[in-house]
């Protein structure tokens, strides 16, 4: 007696050990066949493009010693094996289960077809995997520390005085949390086109892209995001952009000097507060006038001059600036209003909540600490410290690694 058909059928994009144990078990069930969903499937259903490309996932799924064949499937969505099955027949179709559903049994029912349903468990002695969880950890799209300047890049702050931003793009070395001023908005635009990794392109090209598709004309909250987001994630280095009344800089300059990078290593670090909490404004009551935009404008230049000479008191005196410059203009960074009711209180007991001014009331005493400043528009996120060296970063600091990389 010839043994049963069993069939399984999914992405196997990350393939993974959580999938070989999927298939060992299934197996058991009789020859184990495996229908794979298509390149243009998942970019329909998934709406991202694929690692490997089907042929790559077929032939690893075709090499592993529990599968009889694999096929790519010619269906769509999420019935995309119908076609497959109608082909090969089997006498059992096997899911894990957060595959399960009832489209899934019903049509089993209605073909006659055995459907069972596996418990998602990994091999004995090794670690459950999902191919959700390795693509959160696996990603390496960067992401970006605005030193100063922040706030130029609008041109109704530009249209004041003209300046630079000066931008690090970061290797995702630590959690990124959301809406807490290191560009998450802009970063998640991106993985929407390359979940994984920046393409091999010319790192200005790319951020002209990633800035037209993040502000489309038909954006629904009429904002558009700062060029410096989309810049200071896709060039590599330390960079400075010079807005003068535009959403697009007039020119970028980049430095990948070696030593000046790892110098900006050893003096910054970043302290997580807490994200920005809903209901929060920072930009009502701003107060811009042409002198706070010069301010602003001026520290900007004088940090990437005191940079360029690694001058630790300059860089100290400079960084502080641009950031008194932008609390004056957006005073909102620290302490932000709060519209109607939707400010989600996260209290201990009755009451007490942390503020961005007692994070910085903390830290600015520590020994050691020269400057500080919170990256992107502030109301929460982290705060950013200068400090006289690495051993001086306080306990619990976020080290950060700056993207090396040519243009």
């Amino acid at each position: 007696m010839s043994a049963k058909k069993v069939f399984v059928s999914g992405c196997y994009d990350l393939l993974h050990s959580g999938h070989v144990e999927f298939f060992r078990e299934a197996a058991q069930y009789g020859d184990l066949y495996v229908g794979i969903g298509s390149d243009a499937t998942i970019l329909d259903y998934k709406h991202h493009k694929t690692v490997y490309s089907e042929q790559e996932r077929l032939f690893m799924v075709k090499s592993i010693r529990y599968v009889k064949d694999a096929f790519i499937n010619k269906g769509h969505g999420i019935m995309d094996f119908v076609p497959t099955v109608e082909e090969l027949k089997p006498d059992v179709l096997v899911v894990n289960e957060d595959g399960s559903n009832e489209e899934k049994q019903k049509f089993c029912k209605e073909h006659g077809i055995e459907y069972v349903v596996l418990q998602r468990k990994p091999s004995e002695g090794l670690t459950a995997r999902s191919s959700t969880e390795l693509k959160k950890s696996k990603s390496a799209i960067p992401t970006r520390l605005d030193l100063a300047g922040t706030w130029i890049d609008q041109p109704y702050v530009s249209c004041y005085a003209p300046g630079w931003a000066l931008t690090i793009s970061l290797e995702p070395t630590f959690e990124i949390r959301e809406r807490c001023g290191l560009s998450t908005s802009t970063r998640n635009v991106i993985k929407r086109i390359w979940p994984y990794q920046l393409p091999n392109m010319d790192p200005e090209t790319l951020a002209r892209l990633v800035f037209c598709f993040e502000n489309h004309p038909e954006r629904e909250d009429g904002i558009v995001s700062g060029a410096q987001d989309a810049i200071g994630i896709c060039v590599p280095g330390l960079c400075r952009h010079y807005y003068d009344n535009h959403f697009w800089p007039e020119k970028i300059e980049v430095c990948q000097d070696e030593e000046i990078l790892h110098w900006l290593e050893e003096h910054i670090c970043m302290i997580p507060m807490f994200p920005r909490r809903p209901g929060c404004s920072v930009v009502e009551n701003k107060i811009i006038t042409g002198e706070k935009v010069r301010n602003l404008a001026k520290a900007a230049a004088e940090c990437w001059d005191a940079i360029m000479k690694r001058d630790l008191k300059g860089f100290v005196s400079a960084f502080k600036s641009s950031f008194d410059a932008q609390v004056s203009m957006f005073p909102g960074m620290v302490n932000p209003t709060v519209l109607g009711n939707e400010l989600d209180i996260d209290s201990v007991g009755d009451s007490f909540l942390p503020t961005v001014q007692d994070y910085i009331d903390k830290y600015s005493k520590m020994p050691g600490v020269l400057a500080w400043k919170m990256p992107g528009a502030g109301g929460g996120g982290y705060l950013v410290l200068v400090c006289s060296s690495r051993q001086a970063f306080p306990e619990g600091a976020i080290e950060i690694t700056i993207r090396r990389g040519g243009m």
